[in-house]
């Protein structure tokens, strides 16, 4: 097994810059095992829209005129919508419990120091594993409910994403890289 380590100019790692890095590698890793559609910043956004255009639909079917092929037309696109965004809803629920899970254990671990993702039908023989390690250095006392994205937070997720596509993770099941 080979490890990778990533140097970053930050004196110590704040509960939110380990947050991101973790939410970041676990969205690049679940994307590229084809366990997600799309990256997690693409799924926010899809369904975001969706659901923006299922409101705009239903006031332009509120303000549609009485030509029953114009409503027809509203009410078939509307159920499109409407069935994609039932689909997504279950995957956005589950990230976003994902995330409310990893906010917790690291507010609540204060000297948090490796993260392991473990992919595969079983615990006892998983296919792939992934390990995270952080040495923070100092501790310095944070507020544990601020995860704000940092620019250190961003730049440490790229690095990490990085290695890990010139380490070749995820190749065998995507050929795009």
């Amino acid at each position: 097994m080979e490890y990778t380590e990533i140097e970053t100019n930050a004196v110590t790692l704040d509960n939110s810059v380990i947050f991101h890095v973790i939410k970041d590698v676990i969205g690049f890793v679940l994307y590229m095992h084809q366990q997600i559609p799309s990256v997690l910043q693409d799924i926010r956004l899809e369904f975001d829209s969706l659901k923006d255009e299922y409101r705009e639909l239903a006031v332009d079917l509120a303000q549609a005129e009485a030509i029953a092929s114009v409503r027809r037309k509203h009410m078939s696109r509307i159920r499109e919508v409407k069935v994609r965004i039932r689909r997504m809803e279950k995957l956005m629920n589950t990230i976003s419990g994902l995330e409310s899970a990893l906010q917790l254990i690291i507010s609540e671990i204060p000297s948090l120091e490796s993260f392991i993702l473990v992919l595969g039908a079983s615990p006892i023989r998983p296919q792939n594993v992934y390990e995270l390690c952080f040495s923070r250095g100092i501790p310095v006392p944070r507020d544990a409910s601020d995860f704000a994205k940092t620019k250190a937070a961003e730049g440490l997720s790229r690095k990490a994403i990085r290695a890990l596509i010139a380490k070749g993770a995820g190749s065998d099941s995507y050929p795009g890289i």
